[in-house]
């Protein structure tokens, strides 16, 4: 599965939620349809801190939809750490991380071994 882009609409409501979230991370699952990353999912029983926000992959569902993931990183940040380098593999290949402010610049995308990759976003 190659993934083209993502939906504006989508990426709007990322950023939002990581605003409302802030100070705490949050995390979710994201699926796409032909190429395009269009829903969020978020997981019963997901917690998150300051510091971390870890998913229960028992509760990922069977999706052949499944895009990757996407959480916050509080900080700004907008560089995988070593926690997410080792969660990517687990939940798909493609993973979001918004950061504060929350703006439509503040976020990156990144393949599940770690290496930026160019998100088209698409209205």
């Amino acid at each position: 599965m190659r993934i083209r882009g993502i939906r504006k609409d989508l990426l709007l409501l990322l950023l939002q939620i990581g605003k409302e979230q802030h100070p705490q991370e949050y995390a979710g699952l994201l699926l796409e349809n032909e190429g395009i990353i269009e829903e969020l999912n978020l997981l019963p029983g997901t917690t998150s801190t300051s510091v971390s926000a870890s998913l229960h992959l028992d509760m990922m569902p069977l999706d052949t939809h499944l895009a990757g993931s996407v959480h916050s990183h509080p900080n700004g940040v907008l560089i995988p750490s070593d926690a997410d380098l080792s969660f990517f593999p687990r939940a798909g290949r493609y993973h979001l991380i918004v950061g504060f402010p929350y703006s439509e610049g503040n976020w990156a995308c990144f393949r599940a071994s770690g290496t930026p990759v160019e998100l088209e976003v698409v209205a």
